[in-house]
Order: C-alpha cells, then structure tokens, then sequence
C-alpha cells in the first residue's frame, strides 16, 4: 500500500471533462463499422497513434471525424455507458459531462435522437456501476458564418434550457478562445441564468486574464473551465479567492495544447496556495493520453501537494459541482467516510479524521 495506491483508489468528482472526446479508440471502430465511416486506421493501435495530440487543428479533425461515426440512438447509448464503466475503473462517482449539441444537430441527428441515447447511457450507468453524471452543454464560438454562430448559440441555449430537469446543469462555452471573445455570448448565458441553468465557460486556457474577466463580468461565470492563465493577473486572483469561484485544472490538457511548456511551468500550485478553489479533471483523457488518475496523481508527484492538501481538490470536486445543496452534503460526507477508511488501510501512518 502506498501514497499512489491511495490515490488511485480515492473516490473523485470530474467538472471538465468533453463526452465525445472520451470515446475510446476501441469505441470508435465499432461505431465507425456500425455507421460506414472511413477513419484513417481500421485497428485500435492505429487510432491511439492517431489520437496522439499535435496542434488544435489537429484535435478539431479528431473531434469532426468522432461526432461522424455517431448517427443513432444506440450510439449515444454506448459512448454514455462505456464513460460511466470508464468513469467507474477511474473511482470517479460523479462527473459533469460537456456535451455539444449543435455539432450533432448541423450534422442531422435531431435532438431527440442524440439526447435519448445519452439518458440511456447515463440511466445504465448509474444503475450497474453506481456513477452519476449530469450534463453540461456547450456553445462553441469561433465560427466564421455570424449567423450561423447566432443560430448554434440559440439552439444550444434552448435545448439546454428544455433539458435542466432532465441532467443538464449548466450551459458552457467551448471552442476557439484566442481572439473570441466572451462577451457577444452574454445574452444567451443571461437567459440560462434566467431560466436556472448555472454559467461555466470554458476561460483562461488559450486566452489570458482578460477572457476570464469577460466571462465573470458578461456571462456570470459560477466556475471557469481552466481558468489558469488567472496567474498572470493577482488581481484576479484575489477576485477568485475572495468570491470562491472555482477553476476547472487540466494539467495534461494545458500541456499538450502548449498553454505551458512543461508541468514544472504550470501555475496550479500557486493559484491553490492563492487560495483559488482548485479542481482537478482530465478534460479529454484518450486524446491527451492520461485519465482521472494520473491527472490527480500529478498533485502529489508535480506539485508536491501533501495527502491533506490532495484530500482537499477532491472535496472540491463535489463542493464546486452543481448538484443541490442536499445531495453535496451527503455526497461530500460520503467522500469524507470513504477517504479517511482508505487511509487506514493504504496510509496507516496519515490516518485520522479529515477536519470539516
């Protein structure tokens, strides 16, 4: 037993985390067979290869070619399903899934179609592996059509809006964030807002402190897909602190994207000693070659975080979540009882209640 022992088998909660970037290679041969897609490899050793991450264009291609091989029902059942055993080998019990329905609408699978499967998935899930997950839907920004962008930001909002009693939990804002601003999207988020759906856009990654400002100011943002780049502004810092907004961290994500040349260079120690609610995800595991495990495995072998300090990013993870306020509790007791037996048995000498 030991300090990795312990960790990988500590219960997790995951906030930033793409549903159709989790298809595993395996996965996708299936659907690609079952639907007639060509993809550039017919075995799942060449399609990990391929998934190995180069530049954005190069993610956007495997994202484009992924979001083709899903055309019915039973599609979006299994990419569901097989998250929720990932999720399950990982000790992850609850994740906030980023989904984008507008890339499966502009390539006609109607709504009920994809969000059918996606309830299956997620009902089979939970009843056979005991993991729950709730869904948070993306507008993606960066498209060069304004109209088309206006149409894909009033469709996302809609079904998002039609959906939050049925898993959808907040709206997000995901694509191109260098030289795109947050703020044309404000009139969509304050209708989400409006409607109950809570904000948590993707900001701070390939942009800087001005995107993050933007996103708190224009969209009310309640916890900020990465939003490490909050290190270069301590005014900002202090801003998140002192109103407890989370940040969604993806060490992996921000290297193999160039936000940072090296794990060494990442700020997410100094931000969690800022005091900056700090969480830990994995964001894209098989297209970033990691999962939940490793990533939270960084904190102890990169940022040299001790077992308290660890204890603490994953009670973030259920704190920062958007689940009612009951079900936090008892799922953040859960958490709590399940950390400190794990510690008797796999770190005898760190045993000990963890304080409230």
């Amino acid at each position: 037993m030991s300090l990795e022992s312990y960790l990988r088998a500590a219960p997790k909660a995951e906030l930033h985390v793409h549903l159709e970037g989790s298809i595993l290679p395996e996965t996708l041969l299936t659907l690609a067979r079952r639907n007639g897609v060509a993809l550039p490899y017919d075995s799942a050793a060449g399609l990990s290869e391929w998934f190995t991450f180069r530049d954005f264009p190069h993610f956007i291609e495997i994202y484009v070619a992924i979001t083709k091989c899903l055309r019915h029902e039973e599609d979006y059942e299994l990419i569901a399903y097989e998250f929720g055993a990932e999720m399950a080998r990982e000790n992850v019990r609850y994740a906030e899934v980023t989904f984008t329905p507008s890339t499966h609408y502009w390539l006609d699978v109607p709504h009920e179609t994809y969000f059918s499967g996606l309830q299956r998935g997620r009902m089979r899930a939970q009843q056979e592996f005991g993991v729950e997950m709730r869904w948070v839907f993306d507008i993606v920004r960066g498209l060069s059509d304004a109209e088309r962008q206006r149409r894909q930001a009033d469709y996302t909002t809609g079904i998002a809006i039609e959906c939050k009693d049925e898993g959808v939990v907040a709206l997000g804002l995901g694509g191109m964030e260098a030289g795109h601003p947050p703020e044309p999207f404000a009139p969509w988020f304050a209708r989400a807002l409006a409607a109950g759906l809570h904000s948590a856009p993707h900001a701070g990654e390939t942009a800087g402190p001005e995107s993050i400002w933007g996103s708190l100011r224009a969209l009310g943002a309640e916890r900020l897909g990465h939003g490490v780049r909050a290190s270069e502004d301590m005014e900002l810092v202090a801003y998140l602190r002192e109103r407890r907004i989370p940040i969604e961290v993806c060490p992996t994500s921000n290297l193999r994207l160039g936000v940072y040349p090296s794990l060494a260079a990442h700020p997410l120690r100094r931000l969690y000693d800022a005091g900056v609610p700090v969480t830990i995800n994995a964001d894209d595991p098989p297209l970033f070659n990691t999962t939940m495990s490793e990533e939270v495995a960084l904190l102890a072998s990169t940022f040299n975080l001790d077992v308290a300090q660890i204890d603490e990013i994953l009670l973030n993870g259920v704190r920062c979540s958007f689940l009612p306020d009951e079900q936090k509790r008892a799922l953040e007791a859960a958490f709590r009882a399940e950390l400190d037996e794990l510690k008797r048995r796999h770190l005898p000498h760190e045993s000990g209640e963890l304080s409230s």
